[in-house]
């Protein structure tokens, strides 16, 4: 990379680590140069807009989501594993962030109400990971991994349930065993949609010597 490029891949580093702890809204170019040791003006060569920069930090953050939770999970076999393995790995990238925030759902509190680019692209990357995981339930149900009736709506509503009573409970309470909470949640949905063979007849039974 050319030293543009690095100084511009160094500004968006730091532009994300402060946006996941004040929020998009709090991130300026007056802050980010003074994190920076910058002018105001050299930040802004890098970024057109704040608004270009704080987008440009949203699609930094979708690429590290992905590579932590999406692309090692679509290696797994196809079916309930990887769904088990996107739940797991989701899990995880929020017990890091407990410290830090999540700035998918601190960008949905902060640009639910407000129309524009930022909400449009962080709205996108949302429904993109939501699709993944509809697709993966499909995938689960088509393989008979999970019940016929299936509903792939609802179980991923419930799967970001968990994890937005995982961030709450962690971040906001700090209430001590909530990743546990979650990961059991996860297993009792999984119980409740799970396909379960029916028994054979009579493969319990004890044999009669009366009818031997």
């Amino acid at each position: 990379m050319r030293k543009g490029e690095l100084t511009r891949a160094a500004i968006l580093d730091v532009a994300l680590d402060l946006s996941s702890r004040d929020g998009l809204e709090g991130l300026t170019i007056g802050l980010l140069a003074d994190k920076m040791n910058m002018s105001k003006s050299g930040v802004f060569a890098h970024f057109g807009s704040r608004e270009d920069l704080q987008i440009e930090v949203l699609k930094l953050y979708h690429h590290h989501f992905e590579q932590e939770v999406f692309y090692p999970s679509v290696k797994e076999a196809r079916g309930l594993s990887r769904l088990k393995g996107m739940f797991a790995r989701w899990v995880k990238r929020v017990t890091v962030e407990i410290a830090s925030g999540c700035i998918y759902i601190s960008g949905a509190v902060e640009y639910d109400d407000r129309p524009g680019a930022i909400r449009e692209e962080l709205e996108a990357m949302v429904l993109a990971w939501q699709t993944a995981l509809f697709r993966c339930v499909e995938q689960a149900t088509a393989m008979g991994h999970l019940r016929a009736d299936t509903d792939p709506q609802q179980m991923v509503f419930e799967m970001y349930g968990l994890i937005l009573a995982l961030h709450h409970d962690a971040r906001f309470i700090k209430r001590p065993g909530s990743v546990e909470r979650a990961q059991l949640g996860f297993e009792r949905l999984l119980q409740s949609y799970q396909n379960v063979a029916p028994p054979v007849p009579g493969a319990n039974e004890k044999p009669n010597p009366a009818v031997n």
